[in-house]
């Protein structure tokens, strides 16, 4: 048995640091945090706000076995993550395995590479207790919130909701970023362009100046008809573009959005398999720092790839108040590595990562910015053209930052011809087009991050997790919006005369923008109003600082707690008893059969219309779902009588009827027991019978088995994970060795016999008459499955062992509990004297 026993958070990072570490040292995953707060009756508020804590049952398995490993080992080495939430899972694992002080040490390393594991084991450290009451105040602080406003979202909007106290005021600056939009007027303006032509070229000039209506243009153009164009003014002005720090977490995140349309959620996890492989340094930072071993590496390689006048190192100054400047910065562990050999997501972030922190130790580029002013005679406005030119290229050799505002590249103006004071230039052509001022952008994953940076709102490790979670929450989404058509007037003067032409163009075309919908900007108008506190952005900035001193050692995290939950609780009590129930409701017309009200709301499943009220005109309401793309804060009534008109009876085909409807994913048609999807750019109100029996007949024949196999049919098709062949409720992907378009018959058997074959393989346990198996999953972890209900298990879990009593108690415990009525969710709380009204 090894002597030491390295204790980390992932299995990955524990097989390369095993590879670091002789035959004295065993290295074993922990799988995360190996307990979390118990799910009932966690924290005694009466008894200082203590925590419980319990082991969750997926993780007793790897817990028994770390404490064997533990008894048996002279030292504990625990190597988790250098944040809060690694000294956090430390803490946990110490408590846990019940280890002694004088046998344990805590190690950390900002980079998975040999020499600063073997750095690392010669200097460790206690735990740092400050670290772990910082993240535990977080936790108990979130719980809190969520436990105790869940339920008044219950009571006053709707069953299961929930709120977050981070994540509800992220969702607050996406509907406020809405209602800014929605308030928005545009205004039209006509914008100046033209070409001008000289002996040495052509010039692309702007005229600064926007003319407001047609009869400006006119004037305007009237007066360039027979005017003579000169050259007044040639300005160059040397200039210097400097480079930018290396990547933060949040620059990252942007960065990686920007340039190669990763999402949030899709960085960080390329970025934890870059770090857990040795590639780059811990990737959950707020620092700009470099380390002096990084500095010196960087500037060595700079030599040597690009020359001693590319080399330039400088340090940089964060200019986030709570950065943490005793971390790094995100680099590679190795500059003189340009690129990798890995996946394709790996290979294109580390060119990032690599490109960002190099470019950041060379030196300035060196640019000439010329700037040429051009005249016309009796012309009021002046022309003005620049252009840029590299004369050093320093740092943008190798990387260019792009903005988030504007993603454009900024020299993209290019070359000037040469000229000179006093030259005259032909007109090529002068446009003058109508333009329209644009709202407010809707916020991308990487402009939300940069906001709640600058507000203070999370750290590094919340944001992925905070935009991830209001997503799910329902509260925020990402509407594909096709735009719709707008018409515009340009007018083009040419040889001495202009023409008046009407074009049009599509306005409004968004992806991945972030949108809140109804019940996210329901629940937030409602948390505005009632927890107001909560909501303000520089509150929640000022409780990330408390958790920063907190870790620093200078407040009590359990004074801070009580400071914030006292007067919470107060206002939670009161919303409860006195305040209205909140509905988003909004009048929209007259219904013109009945006459009765029109009203948008939201219901207990969701956006609806309703027609009438049973307390105003002794009918019982009619009710109907929005559909995907509507909001009850823009439909029309028109758009809302419609929704009544369905589910509709077009007809009958082939002895079947023929109904058309509004599903959960969207308009379909039913026939025969089979639905068939209505194209998402198609109007479920213009599909008549003819229209619904084609797309039954493009459905039959795509659904057509291409073959049979053990007296079963064989059909085709493609998903989101490509092409398959469907038989015996089997999906089965058909990867590139296949031609999928001619698959023969023998194509077909192979394809089957090879999935039945893995199915058999991957069961472990089959307990048929009970429904119960367990079987092998990805990654070589394993899943206990019941119907619908899986149950993941780690890769070190012993499955094979597991009896079917053992298997039923897990799925007991994973089962969703029968909610309670939606009142007071207990937290042992203290009696707290009702605020006055």
């Amino acid at each position: 048995m090894a002597k030491n026993l390295v204790i980390v958070e992932s299995p990955a990072k524990a097989s390369t640091i095993e590879g670091y570490l002789g035959k004295d040292f065993i290295v074993k995953s922990s799988f995360g945090h190996v307990r979390d707060l118990a799910k009932k009756e966690a924290i005694d508020v009466e008894n200082n706000f203590k925590p419980k804590y319990e082991v969750s049952p997926d993780k007793k398995q790897i817990v028994a076995e770390l404490k064997r490993l533990a008894k048996a080992a002279e030292v504990v080495w625990l190597a988790t993550d250098e944040d809060r939430e690694g000294e956090a899972i430390s803490w946990h694992l110490y408590e846990t395995l019940g280890l002694d002080k004088k046998e344990t040490r805590r190690i950390t390393f900002n980079e998975i590479t040999k020499g600063a594991i073997l750095k690392a084991i010669e200097s460790p450290r206690e735990i740092n207790k400050e670290l772990v009451d910082a993240q535990q105040a977080r936790r108990i602080l979130d719980r809190l919130v969520g436990f105790e406003l869940s339920p008044v979202l219950w009571r006053k909007v709707r069953p299961s909701l929930s709120a977050g106290r981070v994540q509800s005021v992220a969702v607050r600056l996406i509907v406020e970023k809405e209602k800014e939009i929605n308030n928005f007027d545009s205004e039209t303006f006509y914008k100046i362009t033209a070409i001008f032509q000289t002996e040495k070229g052509r010039i692309n000039a702007t005229v600064a100046k926007q003319l407001k209506s047609e009869d400006d243009v006119v004037r305007f153009l009237d007066s360039c008809k027979n005017a003579s164009f000169t050259i007044t003014d040639v300005l160059k002005k040397p200039a210097t573009k400097k480079p930018v720090a290396p990547f933060t977490t949040s620059t990252l995140q942007q960065q990686a959005s920007i340039k190669l349309g990763f999402s949030v959620s899709r960085t960080m996890s390329v970025a934890q398999r870059l770090y857990e492989s040795g590639r780059i340094t811990y990737m959950r930072t707020d620092s700009v720092n470099l380390s002096k071993t990084a500095l010196d590496a960087a500037k060595a390689e700079i030599t040597r790839a690009y020359g001693e006048e590319f080399s330039n190192t400088q340090t940089y100054v964060n200019k986030n108040s709570g950065a943490q400047e005793a971390h790094e910065a995100i680099r590679p562990t190795d500059f003189s590595t340009h690129s990798i050999n890995a996946e394709s997501d790996q290979e294109k972030l580390y060119d990032l990562i690599w490109k960002r922190a190099i470019s950041s130790q060379m030196s300035d580029a060196k640019l000439e910015r010329t700037t040429i002013k051009i005249n016309g005679n009796g012309v009021e406005e002046n022309f003005s053209a620049k252009g840029e030119v590299i004369k050093f290229e320093g740092f943008l050799k190798v990387y260019l930052e792009t903005s988030v505002e504007d993603s454009e590249n900024e020299f993209a103006s290019g070359l000037l011809p040469a000229v000179s004071n006093g030259d005259s230039v032909d007109v090529d052509n002068i446009s003058v087009t109508q333009r329209f001022s644009r709202p407010p952008a809707r916020y991308v994953e990487a402009s939300l991050v940069k906001k709640l940076e600058e507000l203070g709102i999370g750290r590094p490790s919340t944001y992925a997790p905070t935009i991830s979670t209001i997503q799910k929450r329902g509260y925020v989404e990402k509407p594909e919006k096709d735009g719709t058509k707008r018409n515009y007037i340009q007018f083009v003067l040419t040889n001495g005369d202009y023409v008046r032409n009407e074009l049009s163009e599509i306005t409004g075309k968004e992806r991945n923008k972030l949108c809140p919908t109804d019940i996210g900007i329901v629940v937030t108008d409602f948390l505005v109003e009632h927890f107001g506190q909560i909501m303000e952005y520089n509150f929640t900035a000022k409780v990330e600082q408390e958790f920063d001193e907190i870790a620093k050692g200078l407040v009590d995290w359990t004074k801070m707690i009580e400071s914030f939950y006292t007067p919470f609780h107060e206002r939670v009590e009161d919303t409860l008893e006195n305040s209205e129930r909140a509905s988003g409701e909004r009048e929209i017309g007259t219904d013109p059969e009945s006459g009765r009200r029109m009203i948008a709301r939201i219901g207990r499943f969701g956006p609806m219309i309703q027609i009438g009220n049973e307390e105003a005109d002794g009918e019982k309401p009619k009710f109907a779902s929005l559909r995907k793309g509507q909001s009850i804060n823009s439909i029309t009534l028109e758009e809302a009588l419609e929704l009544f008109k369905f589910p509709k009876t077009l007809g009958e085909f082939e002895g079947k009827e023929v109904v058309v409807a509004q599903g959960r994913f969207g308009p379909y048609v039913k026939h025969n027991d089979v639905f068939v999807s209505i194209p998402k750019d198609e109007d479920m109100g213009g599909v008549d019978l003819d229209r619904a029996i084609e797309l039954i007949k493009e459905k039959q024949e795509a659904d057509a088995p291409v073959a049979e196999y053990e007296g079963l049919p064989v059909q085709k098709g493609s998903g989101r994970f490509g092409p398959f062949i469907k038989w015996n409720d089997m999906f089965i992907n058909v990867n590139r060795k296949y031609d999928f378009d001619n698959l023969s018959k023998e194509d077909i058997v192979e394809l089957i016999e090879a999935k039945k074959q893995k199915e058999i393989d991957k069961m472990i346990h089959n307990w048929e008459e009970e429904g119960i198996s367990v079987q092998k999953a990805r990654w070589g972890r394993f899943n206990i499955v019941k119907g619908k209900l899986k149950i993941e298990l780690p890769k070190t879990f012993k499955v094979e062992k597991l009896t079917l009593e053992e298997v039923q108690k897990m799925i007991e415990a994973k089962k969703p509990k029968k909610k309670k009525k939606a009142t007071k969710k207990k937290i042992t709380k203290k009696k707290v004297t009702k605020a006055k009204k």
